[in-house]
């Protein structure tokens, strides 16, 4: 089973302010490069899409009203959605913080058939959270995940095992997992533009085009065959945190100030988690739009800020940038470790034990008092403008 709620920020966004209701919204910031995290179906209608620049929607929407993003709200309403969820089944694996997979077939003889279990949590959700949700159900990950997007908005589908074939091979190519846009074009040269079309091409012929793995995967699903279990508590991949800049800026001392801002965000992340990482990326996204990443591995894995931000300044200084814009910045850790105790995989030299208590007391300071509680002095407003002095 899979269960999305529907235009998750726009609807909490509606269900807070019943004046809303029924007209096109927009959650996301006005002004600079602020993007859509989500709209109202009615804002959809009228071409809005997420992701697109809050400047482009409101052309195409002049009307639709723009709400700020309000992210402890949603982190509130999601844990909710998430106990009616592991209210019929312990095996729940969430996507993100408004979908996830659920394995129920140890739950029929409680609840009763997935139809049953699937309108149960449908209705909970609208009576018990005031929003509604989408409801795919089939035997695998993929065919569930592509029943429920058919399903929107609040509905629900059930796609059987003998009307795979029929419900798959009509749909567009692209609504397999792994089709984006460079795989779409590949497969297209072929002559491929539905699933239908993918499953009766030799699998050697799609290797040669997309290569060997994923042309295997790709004959597998179109087939309807996804053999993934639903993985309960799947570790995270990676932590990470960036920023679109305002306008385009060329100022290094900016951009670095930036870097131990995300860099102190990213550790704190690995240190809720009780986790650490070896790898450190740099990511860099120009006026162009070109996007490069620069990455280094260290021999022992890190929780720590200071070092992580060492790491990738390091990483910008060896770019030797010079008359260059930049849009975005980010910073990113992988080859994850579980420490346990959230403590770093490894002890350093005296100088990252030292940080490590600091930060350590920091998080507890920010725990109590809130996020602005302590601030390296390096990212303190400009003098005058918050009455710190």
């Amino acid at each position: 089973m899979h269960v999305d709620m529907d235009a998750f920020y726009a609807s909490v966004a509606v269900r807070d302010n019943p004046q809303f209701r029924g007209r096109p919204l927009i959650v996301g910031h006005v002004g600079g490069r602020g993007v859509v995290l989500s709209a109202t179906y009615e804002a959809r209608a009228l071409g809005v899409r997420s992701a697109m620049p809050v400047s482009a929607a409101q052309r195409l929407a002049p009307q639709a009203i723009v709400v700020p993003p309000t992210h402890d709200k949603y982190a509130e309403v999601s844990s909710a959605v998430m106990e009616i969820f592991h209210d019929v089944t312990p095996l729940v694996e969430p996507l993100s913080l408004d979908e996830a997979f659920l394995d129920v077939s140890g739950a029929y003889r409680m609840f009763g058939a997935p139809r049953t279990i699937g309108q149960q949590i449908r209705t909970r959700v609208e009576r018990e959270l005031g929003i509604t949700c989408s409801v795919g159900i089939s035997i695998n990950k993929l065919m569930a995940k592509l029943a429920s997007t058919m399903a929107k908005p609040d509905g629900m589908l059930v796609v059987p095992e003998q009307g795979i074939i029929d419900f798959l091979h009509p749909l567009p190519v692209s609504r397999l997992w792994g089709v984006g846009e460079t795989t779409a074009h590949a497969l297209q040269r072929l002559g491929i533009a539905t699933i239908g079309d993918l499953a009766h091409v030799p699998v050697t012929t799609v290797q040669h085009a997309v290569g060997e793995v994923q042309g295997r995967t790709l004959a597998e699903l179109a087939w309807g065959r996804d053999s993934r279990p639903v993985v309960v508590n799947a570790p995270e991949k990676s932590v990470g945190a960036e920023i679109t800049f305002a306008r385009d800026i060329n100022d290094l001392e900016v951009i670095g100030a930036e870097l131990l801002r995300l860099s102190n965000q990213v550790a704190r992340r690995l240190r809720r988690g009780g986790i650490s990482a070896r790898t450190l990326t740099l990511k860099l996204r120009f006026e162009d739009f070109t996007t490069i990443t620069r990455s280094k591995t260290l021999s022992d894995a890190t929780d720590i800020g200071h070092q992580i931000y060492e790491v990738v300044h390091d990483l910008l200084n060896r770019l030797n940038l010079q008359r260059v814009r930049i849009r975005l910045v980010g910073v990113r850790a992988t080859g994850l470790l579980g420490t346990g105790l959230g403590r770093p995989a490894a002890l350093f030299d005296d100088v990252y034990d030292d940080w490590s208590a600091v930060e350590r007391v920091t998080d507890e300071a920010m725990e109590r008092f809130g996020d602005d509680a302590v601030m390296v002095a390096r990212l303190l407003p400009p003098e005058g403008t918050t009455g710190i002095s």
